[in-house]
């Protein structure tokens, strides 16, 4: 059983940072061969890519509407994702969920693991 547990988020201004976490766990999971995404779901809208970090950590992939503002990290010692969201936009308002996969993608279908969603609101 694998479980991805998500904390941060909540209620920001435009302009703020923020800070999102999500640990994982399992008796058949092992962290470190898992590349870690983030994804985001505004609402009416599909859930979409964000963030994407290699094994290691040494490789990062991200949406265009997110880079050069959110970094993507992980700390394989303690099995946990991060996500710093900086110069948070009112148009970032989604509900951000993490997600493992065994390879290097956007596509959500080939994430089999995901955490429970944390709510990320952006007022103007």
């Amino acid at each position: 059983q694998v479980q991805l547990v998500q904390s941060g988020g909540g209620l920001v201004q435009a302009g703020d940072s923020l800070r999102l976490s999500c640990a994982a766990s399992g008796s058949t999971f092992t962290f470190n061969t898992y590349l870690m995404g983030w994804f985001r779901q505004a609402p009416g809208k599909e859930r979409e890519f964000v963030a994407q970090i290699s094994r290691s950590g040494g490789t990062t992939r991200y949406a265009d509407a997110v880079k050069g503002r959110f970094t993507i990290s992980r700390d394989n010692t303690k099995n946990i994702v991060y996500l710093q969201m900086d110069s948070l936009k009112p148009e970032d308002t989604a509900v951000y969920y993490c997600a493992a996969a065994g390879l290097f993608t956007v596509r959500l279908n080939d994430y089999p693991y995901w955490g429970q969603g944390t709510q990320v609101t952006v007022s103007s």
